[in-house]
């Protein structure tokens, strides 16, 4: 009796059980019911009969085989009923991004989805230091940068200050020191961007980029430098580009940096008196790309920053696609790659500064400091849509950003998507034509 005991409570166990999954199977348009007197008759047997040891393990199997039927028919339904489900999708270890792509990234205009935005607008812009030297290339995160900024840091050798807030790679280096003309670009993008680097120059003089960081009040507040935060917001890698230099290993990520610095600096999109850190800032204005058939023929674009041997290495090109409406970028005579993506790096507005270029005269035994006049008034030239626009770029103050004029001087509209500017000597040439150049033999 004691078998027919426990198997009239697992009966009605699994009847209790049957009812909470019926709402499951009605929600899914699946309906299985069993009736209270079906219930009845079902106890009523197991009382009625004689169980032998044979027939309570029949009835076990029996039990066993509709409970096993029903949790199929469950699973199933709820499968179907999630068909719409997609498996996120991963390129080079980044999560894609499949949602419709409706908001505009403040900094450059192009479309995101909400939920990169809901990510954005609790950080702040970030810009890093990445060299360009030859050895260190390919770079790693360039093209997940909104805006970079191209200048020479030494020698001919060119850097860039690349600013992030829409996009967050996981990988972006090598990473080098800071120059003081970079410090005054970004102090264009806001209050207390977040800037990262290793070291700087600090010669006392007129190019001590760490002495102007402490003078804004930036270190140890916004200021990132490597220095001063610890692993693993910054680490060595020595296999990423075997065979290089030291100097040319280190990377950094950037969401660990907009984390330490909500952590480690009380900065997020509000600073520590809760102040928005776009709370004075402008963004430039933006177009949609334009029609087909209102786009320019200009097909080329190319410069160099230092005419010597050196220089050559740094010569820069861009290669218009009037189909897609992108600039795709060659330095150094090779296409430009992002070791992230392993694909060409391009724009969709490529512009290029003029800047009176003097040497700092600090005493410097490495080498020479340089200077860049970004703050005032030079002539500019601004690719997008296939054409070419001469104009003068402005900067009237430090914490001003950098704003682009026709010759008209009414301010540029620039088309939505990633910004690259080259800032050059003033007198450097530039050309530009209605034909790429033949391809090497």
């Amino acid at each position: 009796m004691q078998g027919v005991t426990m198997l009239k409570l697992f009966v009605q166990f699994l009847y209790f059980t049957f009812w909470i999954l019926g709402i499951i199977l009605i929600k899914n348009n699946l309906i299985v019911v069993i009736k209270k007197d079906t219930l009845e008759k079902i106890l009523e047997f197991i009382e009625n009969i004689t169980m032998d040891k044979k027939t309570l393990i029949a009835l076990g199997v029996l039990v066993y085989l509709i409970s096993s039927f029903s949790s199929y028919v469950v699973f199933q339904a709820r499968a179907a009923s999630d068909s719409s489900y997609s498996a996120p999708v991963y390129e080079n270890g980044e999560l894609v991004d499949n949602d419709p792509k409706t908001e505009p990234c403040p900094l450059n205009g192009q479309l995101y989805s909400k939920s990169q935005r809901e990510k954005w607008k609790l950080r702040r812009p970030l810009g890093i230091m990445v060299q360009n030297n030859s050895e260190s290339r390919p770079q790693s995160g360039l093209s997940s940068a909104d805006i970079v900024h191209e200048a020479v840091a030494e020698g001919g050798i060119t850097r860039f200050l690349t600013i992030y807030y829409c996009e967050d790679p996981k990988i972006v280096g090598s990473v080098r020191s800071a120059r003081i003309y970079f410090v005054k670009l970004l102090q264009g993008f806001g209050e207390y961007p977040l800037y990262a680097h290793v070291g700087g120059a600090n010669t006392p003089g007129p190019a001590d980029a760490l002495g102007e960081i402490k003078d804004l009040d930036w270190y140890l507040y916004n200021d990132l430098d490597q220095f001063a935060v610890p692993f693993p917001n910054y680490w060595r890698d020595y296999d990423r580009l075997p065979g290089r230099a030291t100097e040319h290993t280190v990377y950094t990520n950037t969401q660990k940096l907009w984390a330490f610095a909500k952590k480690s600096r009380d900065l997020t999109n509000v600073d520590e008196n809760e102040v928005e850190w776009s709370k004075n800032w402008e963004p430039w204005k933006f177009v949609e790309d334009a029609r087909t058939t209102d786009r320019g023929t200009v097909k080329s674009i190319k410069y160099g920053f230092w005419d010597d041997e050196l220089g050559s290495a740094y010569t820069v090109s861009w290669a218009y696609d009037s189909v897609s409406n992108i600039y795709k970028r060659s330095n150094g005579g090779e296409p430009h790659i992002d070791l992230n993506t392993k694909e060409q790096l391009s724009a969709k507005n490529v512009i290029v500064v003029f800047a009176d270029e003097t040497a700092a005269n600090d005493g410097y035994e490495g080498g020479q400091h340089l200077l860049y006049d970004v703050v005032g008034s030079d002539d500019v030239i601004i690719f997008k849509n296939g054409k070419a626009i001469k104009g003068t770029w402005e900067k009237l103050t430090e914490e001003d950003m950098m704003r682009f004029y026709d010759d008209k001087g009414d301010e540029v509209s620039l088309v939505s998507g990633k910004i690259w500017i080259s800032i050059l000597p003033t007198g450097n040439k530039v050309d530009y034509q209605s034909k790429l150049p033949s391809p090497k033999k």
